[in-house]
């Protein structure tokens, strides 16, 4: 998968070639109201539709308006802490990962149905969103760790939007919750996938900056 994508070129990447100017900060500005933004309405919208993959989704978007904020504030440190933080999102991104394989286990073994006009509606409120950031991101995907596990969560997004619209459509097309249950498992090995890689990209940074 891309997440393994070129970081074995950036090791050696010090803080003062990471593109971190004023456009790479507004990009982020702007990407993290989105997505907190964006969280807001899904938690509502996954707890009014009993949806466990808006909920997954909706973890996306808190996961992701913490790394806006993690890369605000590291845009202007030394490399190594940089690669520090970036470690440590990547852990929480497989965190996230694996919550939301426990709470589709627990919906698997209730019989709530979850309500697909509400998954598709704010489904497609939230790729609009995802899409404007991803753009204003696109830019910087190439940066150290730290921007890489940027692009990664909104990448993967964006890829979760999408999959929530097809959850809902299974939901209408079955009219069971096992479409949903399937994509937020999904989703949740994505989350998993990419936390580990950007946490192998942090750790190589680390190894590199102590040679």
């Amino acid at each position: 998968m891309s997440g393994h994508r070129h970081h074995h070129h950036r090791h050696h990447h010090q803080a003062d070639d990471v593109p971190a100017g004023p456009g790479y900060r507004r990009a982020l500005w702007f990407a993290l109201a989105v997505n907190a933004g964006l969280f807001v309405t899904e938690a509502v919208g996954g707890h009014a539709a009993e949806s466990v993959s808006l909920w997954a989704d909706a973890l996306d978007f808190l996961g992701d308006s913490v790394t806006y904020a993690l890369a605000l504030a590291a845009a202007a440190m030394a490399q190594p802490t940089r690669s520090r933080l970036a470690w440590a999102k990547g852990l929480s991104m497989a965190a996230i990962g694996l919550w939301v394989i426990g709470l589709a286990a627990w919906r698997a073994a209730t019989h709530a149905d979850p309500e697909p006009a509400t998954m598709g509606l704010i489904a497609v409120l939230a790729l609009a969103g995802n899409v404007a950031a991803a753009l204003a991101l696109y830019p910087h995907a190439e940066g150290d760790s730290m921007m890489r596990s940027v692009w990664l969560c909104t990448r993967n997004d964006a890829l979760g939007n999408l999959a929530v619209l097809a959850a809902a459509a299974g939901v209408f097309g079955t009219g069971t919750r096992w479409p949903d249950l399937a994509v937020a498992a999904l989703m949740a090995g994505l989350a998993l996938h990419s936390g580990i890689a950007v946490m192998r990209a942090a750790r190589a940074e680390l190894q590199n900056a102590s040679t």
